[in-house]
């Protein structure tokens, strides 16, 4: 990170004789520091969060760091710093509260298009934290949303192709929250033709149709109908949705164009919901 010296500025407050707090140099990782860094003060707060074993100081400079990287000119400023493996170390930390600061950093960083070219290789552990971490963890959530934003393009998406089984397991295993999130993701692929036949084949419990009842909720129902709207269009694009091969016994296609997934789709037609209502309509002619 440079010939920076360490400094006990970044963090330190005096206090005066009147007990009121009052920095010392900045205080970078103070959340009442509200303006922008700049690139000096990245480098700073960089330098910092590489050289410290404390880790309150490591976790205060990483949610310093990626409130800083909420902002597009800091993305790239970061990365041109070296910060990406900076951050990008911490997700070997054992500390689970460190791990979650360095995901969100990481999933600030990685809206910028450059920045996942760097970050694609902590693509691998961060899908098997995901799955081996605690369920519905606060770890395990910023992985997914992490995720969720390297795979809005399809440069990066056959990286998870091995882990799709496991996705809808932590879907149907996980909250309300865990559930949405995993959609995200899986919705996200769902619209590469490349993903389609990996989903197609994925191992899924039946209880996933579950998931097509009227009475889940909105937010969640939607993700699974575009899910598997999306999956319709790329057969159509591929020109297999009328001569689709047998199905693999246990997998996601079979439930999908199965009979019990038909009458949820009829039922669906009917719902009271008009966004509901209009998917099922497009999906109901597939079968």
């Amino acid at each position: 990170m440079g010939n920076l010296m360490p400094t006990t500025d970044l963090l330190l407050r005096n206090t005066d004789r009147k007990g009121k707090s009052r920095r010392k140099g900045e205080d970078l990782t103070s959340g009442s520091h509200d303006d922008v860094l700049n690139a000096s003060q990245l480098q700073k707060l960089l330098y910092l969060l590489e050289s410290t074993e404390d880790p309150v100081i490591t976790e205060r400079a990483l949610v310093t760091l990626g409130n800083s990287a909420a902002f597009s000119a800091n993305q790239a400023i970061i990365r041109e710093l070296g910060g990406i493996p900076v951050v990008g170390n911490k997700l070997n930390n054992p500390n689970q509260s460190i791990k979650e600061k360095a995901l969100n950093a990481l999933n600030n960083l990685s809206v910028n298009v450059e920045n996942q070219v760097k970050i694609k290789m902590y693509i691998h552990q961060v899908c098997e934290d995901v799955l081996s971490g605690p369920l519905n963890s606060a770890v395990q959530l910023a992985g997914l949303r992490l995720l969720t934003n390297m795979t809005v393009t399809n440069d990066h998406q056959h990286m998870l192709s091995s882990y799709i089984t496991d996705l809808f397991h932590v879907l149907l295993a996980g909250n309300g929250h865990t559930k949405v999130q995993v959609l995200k993701l899986i919705v996200n692929l769902s619209e590469n033709p490349a993903m389609t036949e990996g989903l197609l084949t994925a191992q899924v419990d039946s209880s996933f149709l579950a998931l097509y009842d009227g009475h889940v909720a909105k937010e969640i129902l939607l993700r699974v109908l575009t899910l598997f709207q999306n999956i319709n269009n790329c057969l159509k694009t591929g020109g297999r949705l009328a001569v689709r091969p047998p199905s693999p016994q246990g997998s996601l296609s079979l439930l999908l164009y199965g009979e019990e997934c038909a009458q949820k789709m009829r039922a669906l037609a009917s719902h009271q919901d008009a966004d509901v209502q209009e998917k099922a309509v497009t999906i109901i002619p597939e079968f």
